[in-house]
């Protein structure tokens, strides 16, 4: 979070403060933007209701939802946003068809998958 001081500049203010509210913005339009790779787990989703009630309490749960803003660390990067530093991603397991030529399935097998919250990531923003 930025601490103004009384040296900073009016324009500099300016310039943080609508910064600011572009992230505001931005987060908004994540959550109207294009669905994630979620493919309806409730595995996924129980675990992730249990780490967001764990870490931001219960109420937080009416604003989860898997297929707008509970994604991969790639999936936020090409949305413009990064993870926060020292946050911890919410671990889940996706299971993963190998196939023949024919689309039989030959083996699954599960693949651990790392997500994370909208609360954990920032837009990515200028630096001074």
């Amino acid at each position: 979070m930025y601490v103004f001081t009384v040296r900073a500049s009016l324009s500099y203010k300016i310039y943080l403060l609508n910064y600011l509210l572009s992230m505001v913005q931005s987060i908004k339009e994540v959550m109207n933007s294009s669905l994630s790779e979620y493919t309806g787990s409730e595995t996924t989703k129980t675990i992730c209701e249990d780490a967001i009630k764990e870490k931001y309490g219960s109420a937080e749960i009416k604003n989860m939802d898997c297929y707008h803003n509970i994604r991969t660390f790639h999936s936020w990067l090409k949305l413009g946003f990064k993870v926060r530093r020292g946050e911890k991603a919410i671990r889940s397991i996706t299971y993963v068809e190998q196939k023949d030529s024919n689309g039989n399935i030959l083996k699954k097998y599960k693949r651990p998958v790392f997500l994370f919250y909208y609360r954990q990531v920032e837009k990515v923003g200028p630096t001074k």
